[in-house]
């Protein structure tokens, strides 16, 4: 069973290269060698490697700069996900593929389950969710995760973020009328592995199948707590410099910060679903963001 790996050197892809050896050969490609806004390179990379499972793990995230590259977004997070689950099908390979929160609106009082509605209010939503639509349209088998607030030591996110500028600054305004659970991608990409494993030993998809499933960590927080433990839990780690105090991070509402794209409010997402079929629970993120820190400590400091 070979796998192929789309967005290898990516904050999940990084991880999946673990957590998808033991399933098979695994052909990992980076960016340069399979661009997803490139359809003929898509196609020609899958009709190459001929693979059992394509793991997609790359995408438009630039969330506020898709609001003025509207065209690039929908040709990755859109027209490329229908190419790979054309192909996918063609060769009767299953297609996992990541979602996010962002293609619900965030109005809900409680956390989203799958078969409630969508309602992106972003062109990064927007484009996600045509990305869901055109693999079930394609007809192949496929896996389908959304998943929230992304964070792993490899690539850009929130934690790098809050701590480039707590080395800087002394005081700091954060969101706090946001609500969701930070994910990190060593769970993603351990979920994937197991859900994998599950799929083809027992429980196959049927032809033409696709499951949508919600993965997301355990406990949701606001931004603004997100990053209050952060810079707390990085002040108890050796090798961390850092200015600003957990306590010095004051509270705002999304009204005193605007972006271009507009964020859901509420992106908790209730994993109920992923749990009961694959026999799982999901954890609470802060061991992963203390491990995170544990890791960044080590290469800032030359190990």
């Amino acid at each position: 069973m070979t796998i192929l790996l789309l967005g290898k050197d990516g904050q999940v892809g990084w991880q999946l290269q673990r957590s998808l050896a033991p399933h098979g050969p695994v052909v990992a490609c980076a960016r340069s060698q399979c661009d997803l806004a490139d359809p003929a390179q898509i196609r020609s990379v899958l009709r190459s490697v001929r693979p059992s499972v394509i793991v997609n793990a790359t995408a438009y995230t630039a969330v506020d700069k898709a609001e003025s590259e509207p065209e690039l977004a929908y040709r990755i997070n859109a027209e490329a996900p229908g190419i790979l689950a054309a192909e996918a099908a063609t060769l009767g390979a299953l297609l996992i593929h990541y979602s996010t929160d962002y293609v619900y609106d965030g109005s809900k009082a409680a956390p989203y389950v799958e078969s409630d509605a969508t309602a992106p209010q972003s062109v990064y939503g927007r484009s996600k969710l045509a990305g869901e639509e055109a693999i079930r349209a394609a007809g192949g088998k496929s896996l389908i995760f959304r998943t929230s607030w992304v964070f792993g030591a490899r690539g850009g996110n929130f934690v790098k973020t809050i701590l480039r500028l707590a080395r800087d600054k002394e005081n700091l305004n954060v969101v706090a009328d946001q609500v969701g659970s930070p994910t990190p991608a060593a769970l993603i990409a351990t979920v994937s592995g197991i859900a994998l494993a599950m799929t083809r030993r027992g429980q196959m998809l049927e032809n033409g199948e696709s499951r949508l499933y919600h993965l997301a960590a355990a406990r949701p927080v606001s931004w603004c707590e997100f990053a209050r433990t952060i810079v707390e839990q990085a002040g108890q780690v050796p090798g961390f410099d850092l200015r600003l105090k957990a306590d010095a991070i004051k509270a705002i509402t999304t009204a005193e910060y605007p972006t271009p794209a507009r964020r859901p409010a509420n992106s908790r997402l209730d994993c109920s679903r992923l749990e009961t079929d694959f026999g799982l629970q999901m954890p609470d993120w802060q061991p992963y963001l203390e491990r995170m820190l544990q890791l960044l400590a080590l290469k800032q400091n030359g190990y």
